[in-house]
């Protein structure tokens, strides 16, 4: 004879028991507890996509060769430079006005004023490796303030080293405003003291041992004093003093 089940009675005051699945699971098919996670929160990022790399066109390729050349090529004429200078150590030649006449200082019948004076140049060439070509196409100019007296050129001739030449310039001139120049010089000589001033431009070549070099024109200014400008008379140069002022091409 089969058993009879047991009941077991319940107590309805009795407190809930546990239940069999835990807190957060689920049940699967076949009965036993899934446990669950809480969701996983994936987050999107914006593609970046990288610049292909530029390519070096042939022009930029050129330019820097270009660039580099030219500094090179700088870098050695520096060099050269600097040697020639170690080598020839060149010095400016020195210029002085040592003597001043005037042969014409008159009025002529269309009330111009004619001046001719004779310089006395005196140029010393200081090198001992340099020779200068003393070139055709000088100008040399005599100025009371801003006008013009006379003007005339230097000869052509070469200077050797460490050599003194000196020069009798001849300077011819005609100022229309005649009697207003001669008036004002006429006063500035009760002071006994007349400015003048002497510009030369000479085109050279400078001859370093056996190479000459290319042509350049220095710019002398000569800044004078003297007592008087009467023709045909002593005059005398208080003092004088002559500048390089520039040197172009």
């Amino acid at each position: 004879m089969a058993e009879q089940q047991k009941i077991h009675p319940v107590d309805p005051e009795a407190p809930p028991t546990a239940p069999l699945v835990p807190k957060g699971s689920t049940m699967s098919e076949k009965g036993d507890p899934v446990e669950q996670y809480p969701p996983v929160i994936r987050r999107s990022f914006p593609v970046v996509h990288s610049k292909p790399p530029k390519k070096r066109c042939s022009c930029c390729r050129c330019l820097c060769w270009t660039i580099s050349l030219l500094i090179l090529l700088v870098i050695i004429i520096a060099a050269v430079l600097g040697i020639l200078y170690l080598v020839f150590q060149p010095k400016i030649p020195k210029y002085s006005i040592d003597g001043l006449t005037i042969t014409d200082f008159s009025i002529n019948t269309n009330m111009s004023l004619s001046a001719e004076f004779i310089v006395r140049l005196t140029i010393y060439n200081p090198n001992k490796k340099i020779g200068i070509y003393y070139e055709n196409g000088s100008n040399l100019t005599a100025w009371y303030t801003s006008t013009k007296l006379c003007e005339g050129s230097l000869p052509k001739f070469y200077q050797g080293h460490k050599n003194t030449t000196v020069l009798d310039v001849e300077l011819t001139g005609q100022i229309q405003n005649g009697t207003t120049v001669l008036q004002a010089l006429s006063e500035q000589q009760q002071t006994g003291s007349i400015p003048l001033i002497l510009d030369a431009k000479v085109p050279v070549r400078v001859k370093l041992g056996k190479l000459k070099l290319m042509k350049v024109k220095p710019h002398i200014r000569c800044n004078l004093e003297v007592d008087s400008l009467t023709e045909n008379n002593l005059i005398s140069i208080k003092s004088s003093s002559c500048k390089l002022k520039k040197i172009s091409l």
